[in-house]
């Protein structure tokens, strides 16, 4: 595997934050181009060692789903990568889909990029909705060294495309795929939606709509395995780079039938039974320790003995499961196609979740604002949680809710929007025969950050250890090589903020806040299911760490909380109470006509 002279990481200190200058879109190339170009080796044999290079991404996956972290969902193809490469125990994302996507694309914090939220525009630098022309992505460093690039799945990178169903402009696509640095796109540009007729369907740059038998999931599969299949009948001597970005298992819960019957009767002892049971194999396969106690069942959910709506909440997990086994068998398919190819050997191949499991429910407000992005032919059907319809079919839109998101998490406490470990801790499965000199289902109890992906991405690439000058947007991440390679590092702070709620780890301690409340401490080694709050023994560190916060948060763009969503929210509100007013003149309307025609 090609490495530069000194063999070290790519990453650049993170002590000094670029200074956020934008660049425009012909000179972030240039940009990228610079990275590589020194050490990029010309000839077709030395070009040949570089490894193929997957992303897998699931969206909205807890922790402790998989089958090898400890799940009772059937992950077959996703064990065998962990059985045969190795296993992180304590990598972090951020506590939000756009924001982890950015991070993983650039090597930087979501705020320095202008994804600081999601892809809606705020109007303040670190909150655009969509990717900054001044970041480079891995795709455009990876294709100026030679790399085919590719990508299935969700971007949510962009904002929301128009609701009028033209076709793009050029305007509109600054911030797709294409554009940034993948020579093919399949996918979606919106973040949700249908599994059966998903909003904003893309191919390359154009709309396009799902044929019969549709169900996205499966086509994210077929259409990566498709790239695959063209790249080597087209091009045996370029390496790949594929970016395999999965919308499941987030809401709606939707899943073909005959996977979701598999999972009869397996979720009838429901959520506290199954969080139990979680807690235990995370144990027994030595990603948690006994030490660490179970938190609390989360409020929003019912102890199991006294819900009310068992045979329905049991129907919404065996969705989510049938959804993971979907994608699990989509990404077997991608899996056959390198070892029909024989190139499963020298391909690096990671998998990771955008954060923990997903406690929204679709209801109130934020029914209304996922219900507003939806195709009018959605809008009619049976729209948000009503347990009077069984999840699953094309007629349902529902999420599985809190109790089943806690057992996503479990052992941890939290969910999906908060930094704490439910939140940000995910599994990353890495599988690279040829190039990791770590035992086979070995596991790496040093943390990460999905910052840390593109630096190691490049370095298994071969690309150069420095900037090329003050302009170029500092690489945030230190790379994981050396942990590949059974060596260790020494991982500096790590940092989180989303919707005013905040975390920094430096080593074994986490400071961290839910918004509005106070800073909690914690001692991951003794407790990283963040039970026993140390802040009040340990004063002085809750003051360095919080300056050491405060100084990120200065430095990237992070803006306080809410003062910075304050124009959205009134939109939103205003909007809200506008159709509300509208509906009930409309219904006083017919009221009064059949009142007249009744007389």
């Amino acid at each position: 595997m090609p490495r530069n002279d000194a063999g070290a990481s790519v990453s650049i200190a993170a002590g000094n934050i670029a200074d956020g200058r934008r660049l425009p879109p012909a000179a972030a190339l240039a940009v990228a181009a610079a990275l590589l170009l020194a050490p990029v080796i010309s000839s077709a044999s030395a070009q040949s060692e570089q490894p193929n290079i997957i992303v897998i991404l699931a969206d909205d996956l807890g922790y402790s789903d998989l089958g090898s972290y400890g799940g009772e969902i059937d992950t077959p193809n996703l064990d065998y990568l962990a059985r045969s490469g190795t296993r992180f125990t304590q990598f972090y994302v951020t506590p939000r889909c756009s924001p982890t996507r950015a991070a993983l694309l650039t090597g930087r914090y979501p705020h320095e990029v202008g994804l600081g939220y999601l892809n809606r525009d705020w109007r303040r630098p670190g909150y655009r909705g969509e990717l900054s022309a001044d970041a480079v992505t891995v795709a455009e460093v990876l294709r100026s060294a030679g790399y085919r690039t590719y990508m299935s799945g969700k971007w949510h990178l962009a904002r929301n495309p128009r609701p009028d169903g033209s076709q793009p402009d050029e305007e509109q696509r600054r911030a797709w795929p294409r554009a940034r640095g993948f020579d093919r796109f399949f996918g979606t540009i919106r973040g949700s939606g249908s599994y059966y007729r998903p909003a904003s369907l893309v191919r390359d740059d154009h709309f396009i709509e799902p044929g019969e038998g549709f169900y996205y999931t499966d086509a994210i599969s077929a259409e990566a395995a498709g790239f695959l299949e063209e790249h080597f009948a087209e091009d045996q001597e370029s390496p790949f780079f594929l970016y395999l970005a999965y919308t499941a298992p987030h809401w709606p819960m939707h899943a073909p039938p005959e996977t979701v019957e598999k999972y009869a009767g397996r979720y009838d002892a429901g959520w506290d039974a199954l969080r139990v049971e979680r807690r235990r194999r995370t144990v027994q396969l030595g990603l948690a320790r006994a030490q660490w106690a179970l938190p609390p069942r989360d409020p929003k959910a019912a102890a199991w003995e006294e819900e009310p709506l068992k045979e329905w909440q049991a129907r919404r997990m065996q969705v989510y499961a049938a959804m993971v086994e979907r994608m699990d068998a989509g990404i077997g398919r991608v899996l056959s196609t390198l070892r029909s190819a024989g190139a499963l050997d020298n391909t690096l191949l990671l998998f990771l979740s955008d954060n923990g499991g997903c406690r929204e429910v679709l209801s109130g407000p934020y029914r209304l604002g996922a219900y507003l992005l939806q195709p009018l032919d959605i809008k009619w059907r049976r729209f948000g949680d009503q347990p009077k319809r069984m999840p699953g079919s094309v007629r349902t839109f529902q999420t599985y809710g809190a109790g089943w998101s806690n057992v996503s998490n479990a052992p941890f406490r939290s969910h999906k929007r908060a930094t704490h470990e439910g939140g940000i801790a995910t599994p990353l499965i890495v599988h690279w025969p040829a190039g990791l000199d770590v035992e086979q289902g070995s596991l790496i109890r040093q943390p990460g950050h999905v910052v840390d992906l593109m630096p190691t991405l490049l370095e298994a690439a071969g690309a150069v250890d420095s900037p090329p000058d003050g302009s170029t947007p500092n690489l945030r991440g230190e790379s994981l090589m050396p942990l590949l390679q059974g060596d260790s590092r020494s991982r500096g702070p790590m940092f989180w903020e989303h919707e005013g709620n905040r975390a920094v780890r430096e080593g074994k301690w986490k400071l961290v806040s839910d918004w509005p409340g106070e800073w909690e401490l914690y001692d991951l080694e003794a407790d990283r299911t963040e039970i026993h709050d140390l802040a009040a023994r340990e004063p002085e560190r809750v003051a360095a760490m919080r300056a050491m916060y405060d100084r990120f948060a200065a430095q990237t763009g992070v803006e306080s909380w809410p003062w910075v969503a304050r124009p959205f929210r009134r939109l939103v509100w205003g909007s809200a109470v506008m159709l509300l007013v509208v509906a009930v003149v409309l219904v006083a309307r017919r009221r009064r006509a059949r009142r007249a025609a009744a007389s």
